[in-house]
């Protein structure tokens, strides 16, 4: 019999949604798009038992700018669907507000406000959506991963990953995931120094694995997948960043490269951090023909892994992870919800970014590769993404306690030859790609405890996933086991230039100011936008 899971355990950890208490006062909302150009309107659904709410909005920075803000609205309660995560909540408008032209691109959040005064606490709440620039351009766009979002989001009971069936013991995913309804608790705004995915902390010999970002958001009342994507976790910390370095960009979604072929025209360059785990066939389309025409495309993220689809409209996201499972797989086997990996699609992520998921994943998260130094080696100091960084071969960048080559990384099939990695090719790199620096990484986590101590990314889901899969996968997949690699990488294709970064956790080493971190991103950046 195994031990009573952690209080912080993920089986039997519920979502948020609305309360069934009618005495407890709160209020809940969400804008009918995630991106908005001048001269749209954001509708805004709300929700709620409270009385009377307030709602601003700002445009979210090192400092916020309040760009509309209105207080004692009349709150109103409307029933939420049970699969709200599916098929979205369904709730009425209860604010319209234009988007006039001079609204900077950026990321806007809005704050829904409401005080329960006989327990003197104040409900406070956040939902988030960009605008974009008009056609006065900055030479660099930020893209937030929306898909990825749209994964991890569990408000309403359930994700990509988890929430639907009444067996504890299992996590089953919904294939579908709604933009109508509230954005996770966490994934929007949090506090500074919140704990990530990535553990700093060196596990003791025969030492139980700790999630510091699960048992902080247990403590604290966050979503469990606070620290699996989004805003307040990847994308801030990097805009902040350039904000205070002087560089001019502009803020667009995956949703907009999906939709908006010619969303990315203009810019110089693309940039996308932390988690972008999922993407759809058109979302590649476009930052391929970005990157063809000239662009270059800075890759500071890690893990792309999935495909996924969006519905015409735009409100829901598909992914099924099984070919046998999607419902368009016999019609357009190509555009099936799975590992990019699948031979089934015939586009292995290696065509577009370099490196794909299913060459590392973990490091420093539980007990995958728990003592690792956290950092990359450096195998080729004279690449001039180092430049000015004085790196030397078989240096560390972002060990302990920055954590760079952390939490989820990406590789491509490698072999070495005296003392250098090269890549072999046989998954789909680029002829041009070369291996700049590298970290150990696994798939998933051992379990050493008999099921005694929950695990966070245990290998045998991960292998489930790819036995399903089968003869759909290419042979070298399974060769390695549970080992891999994350990489940092750069390639050319056609007349532009991309540099891969393989790791979820570059914008938290900027954040921390680690000084080489910072001089390879300036020499991205000016290499590909120009000077700051």
């Amino acid at each position: 019999m195994s031990a009573a899971p952690y209080a912080w355990s993920p089986r039997g950890w519920p979502s948020e949604r609305p309360s069934a208490d009618q005495d407890q006062v709160e209020m809940w909302c969400y804008t009918d798009r995630l991106s908005y150009v001048p001269g749209d309107v954001v509708r805004i659904h709300t929700s709620g038992t409270a009385a009377r709410y307030s709602v601003e909005i700002a445009r979210d920075g090192a400092t916020p700018q309040t760009v509309f803000h209105k207080n004692d609205l009349p709150g109103a309660l409307h029933p939420t669907p049970e699969d709200a995560y599916a098929r979205g909540c369904g709730w009425p408008v209860a604010l319209e507000v234009p988007v006039p032209d001079d609204w900077p691109s950026g990321f806007y959040i809005v704050t829904v406000r409401a005080v329960d005064a006989t327990r003197d606490v104040e409900w406070v709440r956040e939902h988030g959506f960009t605008v974009r620039a008009g056609r006065s351009r900055a030479d660099v766009a930020l893209i937030l991963a929306t898909s990825t979002m749209l994964a991890y989001n569990d408000w309403g009971g359930a994700n990509h990953y988890r929430g639907i069936g009444d067996d504890p013991r299992e996590d089953i995913g919904s294939p579908l995931s709604s933009t109508q309804r509230p954005v996770a608790r966490g994934m929007i705004r949090k506090p500074a120094g919140a704990p990530r995915e990535a553990n700093p902390a060196t596990l003791p010999m025969f030492g139980t694995p700790r999630y510091p970002a699960y048992e902080w958001a247990r403590l604290h009342g966050y979503s469990r997948h606070h620290a699996d994507a989004y805003w307040a976790t990847y994308e801030r910390p990097f805009a902040l960043w350039l904000e205070a370095h002087g560089y001019d960009f502009d803020v667009v979604t995956q949703h907009d490269l999906h939709f908006d072929p010619d969303c990315l025209a203009g810019y110089r360059c693309a940039v996308i951090v932390g988690h972008d785990e999922y993407w759809s066939w058109q979302m590649r389309d476009t930052i391929d023909a970005f990157v063809d025409n000239g662009g270059g495309f800075a890759r500071l993220g890690g893990n792309f892994g999935w495909q996924v689809r969006l519905s015409d409209d735009g409100t829901t996201q598909y992914c099924y992870r099984l070919p046998s499972l999607d419902p368009i797989t016999e019609t357009q086997p190509h555009l099936a919800t799975t590992f990019w990996e699948a031979r089934s699609l015939g586009r292995p992520a290696a065509a577009s970014v370099g490196l794909n998921a299913l060459g590392g994943v973990y490091n420093r998260y539980g007990v995958a590769a728990p003592r690792s130094s956290g950092g990359f080696t450096v195998y080729r100091p004279e690449h001039w993404a180092f430049a000015d960084t004085d790196l030397y071969y078989g240096d560390q960048l972002g060990a302990v306690p920055i954590c760079l080559a952390a939490f989820e990384m990406d590789s491509v099939e490698y072999t070495f030859r005296r003392g250098l990695p090269y890549p072999t090719f046989e998954d789909g790199a680029p002829d041009s790609l070369e291996i700049l620096a590298m970290a150990p990484a696994v798939r998933g986590e051992e379990d050493r405890f008999n099921g005694a101590h929950p695990i966070g990314g245990p290998i045998r889901e991960s292998q489930a996933t790819l036995d399903a899969l089968g003869d759909d996968l290419p042979a070298y997949i399974a060769e390695g086991g549970n080992r891999g690699a994350g990489m940092i990488v750069t390639f050319a294709r056609e007349q532009g230039e991309v540099f891969n970064a393989g790791t979820t956790e570059w914008p938290h080493a900027l954040a921390q100011g680690d000084p080489y971190v910072e001089q390879v991103t300036h020499n991205v950046l000016r290499r590909f936008a120009g000077s700051s």
